[in-house]
């Protein structure tokens, strides 16, 4: 993993699910992030749509949110989130990292809210959660460096 130091450019940012999985992009540089869209993950992520944000954005860093358990403890849709992360180095050769995800649904739904209540978002956008939660998850990471 290279240093937080060494890290410059785009970083594409998953928040992980088995249906859903919102994808966001971050910026070092500015240290600031957008989503970007939600890809379906039914039997598998959808790998084409993964495939064409890589190749356009292309990240220095691919960021995977983890859902760990109220004490910080590993679950199986954290460890699944794991599997994702090491399918996406393996695919891609590029740095995977992991961040504790949690309460960033109840902040990515409190947005979409503000979204809805300001008319910038409807309802039937919905699935952008999702994208607004890798956002969330991104900013979080670029915070801590």
């Amino acid at each position: 993993m290279p240093e937080p130091a060494a890290i410059s450019g785009y970083i594409l940012s998953f928040d992980f699910g088995f249906r859903r999985i919102g994808v966001a992009i971050g910026q070092t540089l500015t240290a600031t992030a957008s989503a970007l869209e939600t890809v379906s993950h039914g039997q598998k992520p959808d790998w084409a749509g993964i495939d064409r944000l890589v190749n356009e954005w292309k990240p220095v860093l691919l960021l995977v949110g983890l859902p760990l358990g109220a004490e910080g403890e590993e679950t199986n849709m954290s460890k699944a989130a794991r599997t994702f992360g090491n399918a996406l180095h393996k695919r891609y050769a590029k740095p995977v990292e992991y961040i504790d995800e949690r309460l960033t649904s109840r902040v990515a739904e409190e947005r979409f809210a503000q979204m809805r209540a300001s008319g910038s978002a409807r309802r039937k956008d919905s699935d952008q959660v999702d994208a607004i939660a890798a956002q969330v998850i991104c900013e979080n990471w670029l915070q801590s460096r």
